[in-house]
């Protein structure tokens, strides 16, 4: 498996912009389906957005869209989450994960790797 570090998070008042970075080491990112997923106080896990591998496919849940861009570098074993317009219902725990089975997949249950999470609060 894929040993993943998310950084990037933090306060940040509505309508302002934050960049995830997931950086991934042990094994290379490809071709790996790569995520992000996030996690509310006292809500389940739930998808974000996913990219698959060379980045030819991307999906994201209905209340990010237009809002949220992810992208990878797999070069460098990293992949971003661009938030923009951020709301207070986005605070959350972000995870980054990887799908070492699976060139493209948006399912939860596929991504075996996983991060520690970066906390994004978002202040109204």
């Amino acid at each position: 498996q894929v040993q993943l570090v998310e950084s990037g998070g933090g306060l940040i008042q509505t309508g302002g912009y934050l960049r995830l970075s997931c950086v991934g080491s042990g094994r290379p990112f490809s071709p790996y389906a790569m995520g992000w997923f996030r996690q509310a106080p006292g809500k389940e896990r739930e998808f974000v957005s996913a990219i698959s591998w060379r980045s030819s496919l991307t999906n994201y849940t209905d209340s990010v869209k237009g809002r949220f861009t992810i992208s990878r570098d797999d070069a460098k074993n990293t992949v971003y989450l661009e938030m923009n317009n951020l709301k207070p219902e986005d605070t959350a725990v972000y995870y980054c994960a990887a799908a070492s089975r699976f060139p493209w997949t948006n399912r939860l249950s596929e991504f075996d790797s996983w991060g520690q999470g970066t906390q994004v609060t978002v202040s109204s």
